[in-house]
């Protein structure tokens, strides 16, 4: 007996125009104003040697007081142990609001990293507590219940490369060895203000170099079929500019034409 016709092929089902509206249309943005009412968690972690501006660097991309400026004496010192070069891993959290989006924003720091005598394991205590939120993620993922899941898992890692115009250091290449497959790395040379704009090229050059020989993957934008052209010029124009020459500054300063600028 002949089956009646159901509009599709072997291949798998045809397309079908609604005569009438359903609705499904709106479902993406409800999502979108269901996750911005909800809010959206970001976890930072700043990896580098005391002094190379890790506070205000943080603070100015925010532009405002996530991160508390440490003591002049505390800082000095960095709170260091011979065995890890650390002796806590610290967190801050707060709260940011951007156009009607709310961002919960917590800023992991490593105090004293690379400032021991011997930096061979100063890597471990890092990569043990990145290791340790994905732990936690899962068990929380493996619960029956699972309406509350705190996510701090590290999304992104800045580590901050000391501008001494001769490339990478041992502790450098020793650390992105061993983390850049459990994070996404971003590596920015910290004060480029101490060096010309000649030599900010030239110490890229050897960082990056340094970077390739040794197989350190770091995090490049990626763009997909969905972007418009503008977000993927966008995108290589970033990925190109890597590692980032930074400056930070919480002052201001007025210029004789009246504009603030930080400085």
């Amino acid at each position: 007996m002949p089956m009646p016709s159901t509009g599709t092929s072997g291949a798998g089902a045809s397309k079908k125009k609604m005569n009438g509206y359903v609705g499904f249309s709106n479902y993406p943005n409800q999502v979108h104003r269901r996750s911005v009412k909800r809010g959206f968690n970001f976890t930072l972690m700043v990896v580098g040697e005391s002094g190379l501006g890790k506070t205000t660097l943080i603070n100015t991309l925010f532009e405002s007081k996530v991160y508390p400026q440490k003591d002049t004496e505390e800082a000095r010192s960095g709170r260091t142990s011979p065995q890890t070069g650390t002796v806590e891993i610290t967190s801050v959290s707060a709260d940011i609001v951007e156009n009607g989006a709310k961002l919960r924003m917590s800023v992991v720091d490593t105090p004293g990293f690379g400032d021991a005598v011997n930096n061979d394991e100063a890597w471990r205590p890092i990569l043990e507590n990145i290791e340790s939120r994905f732990d936690a993620f899962l068990a929380q993922e493996n619960r029956v219940n699972r309406s509350k899941i705190a996510d701090n898992r590290v999304n992104a890692l800045l580590y901050f490369i000391k501008p001494t115009g001769h490339g990478l250091r041992a502790v450098d290449i020793e650390f992105m060895k061993n983390l850049h497959t459990r994070v996404n790395l971003i590596p920015i040379i910290a004060r480029a203000d101490t060096l010309t704009p000649r030599e900010v090229e030239q110490f890229k050059a050897r960082v990056l170099a340094d970077i390739n020989f040794h197989g350190i993957h770091t995090f490049k934008p990626v763009s997909d079929q969905f972007d418009d052209p503008e977000t993927i010029a966008d995108n290589k124009a970033i990925a190109s500019k890597i590692p980032f020459a930074v400056v930070g500054s919480e002052k201001f300063i007025e210029r004789a034409d009246g504009m603030r600028v930080r400085g």
